[in-house]
């Protein structure tokens, strides 16, 4: 077994049980994206490691030598980016929306893709948020599949950009985080950002399903107020 007590027989078996019907050449590319996925939650792994590092004072010598690489390596892998503040779910459901991309075989990453990030982690405050409003997953699932352009010839391999107006989202996100004074990009954030950028995909489906901007912004505010409140007893 491995330190994640995940072996390859499982991950083997967790495939062929999720694809019966399947072909090899099917399996390849879904074994593919299943293992670009993990690469990049392993990725976010080791940084989340080395943020806490870096914060308790260690060098960048220190974090190559723990990574094994030089210390302009390990800065150049490591060094804060973009997505620094955002909460460990929130960078899950970026990860996801890179895996709903290659899925459905686009070269980018849309406001679309996001959104459908943001439905796939039920841990995060927007996935709530969400379900509160419409009371089906499903029924965003399908908005959102239907608001997505035709798939593409073939999954990319490697990286895939963020469209101009998703990387304004994840910007507005931030935005969002500071207006209501938190230290901290959550999935909440994420959603908020999103329908701020009101000519994009996700911003018409969130519309569509009954959402406004100042009506999220509040409901946001006011569920983390009780959840604070809430500790604090």
């Amino acid at each position: 077994m491995s330190p994640l007590n995940i072996s390859l027989a499982d991950l083997i078996a967790r495939l062929d049980e999720e694809l019966p019907d399947a072909d090899d050449l099917a399996r390849i590319s879904e074994a593919q994206l299943r293992n670009q996925t993990l690469a990049d939650l392993g990725d976010q792994l080791v940084d989340h490691y080395v943020g806490k590092a870096k914060r308790a004072g260690a060098s960048w010598s220190e974090v190559g030598e723990a990574i094994g690489v030089s210390k302009q390596a390990a800065q150049q892998r490591h060094a804060p980016g973009p997505f620094e503040r955002f909460t460990d779910l929130n960078r899950h459901s970026i990860v996801l929306a890179q895996e709903a991309a290659r899925t459905h075989k686009h070269d980018f990453i849309g406001t679309e893709h996001i959104l459908l990030g943001l439905l796939g982690e039920p841990r995060g405050l927007a996935y709530e948020v969400l379900m509160a409003k419409t009371e089906s997953e499903q029924r965003i699932r399908d908005a959102i599949v239907e608001a997505m352009p035709p798939a593409g010839q073939k999954a990319l391999r490697g990286h895939i950009a963020f469209r101009p107006e998703s990387k304004e989202a994840l910007d507005q996100a931030s935005r969002a985080s500071a207006d209501l004074g938190h230290d901290w990009v959550g999935t909440e954030h994420s959603l908020l950002g999103l329908i701020r950028i009101e000519e994009s995909p996700a911003a018409q489906i969130l519309r569509n399903l009954g959402f406004t901007s100042d009506e999220l912004h509040e409901t946001v505010r006011t569920e983390i107020t009780r959840r604070s409140a809430a500790r604090d007893t």
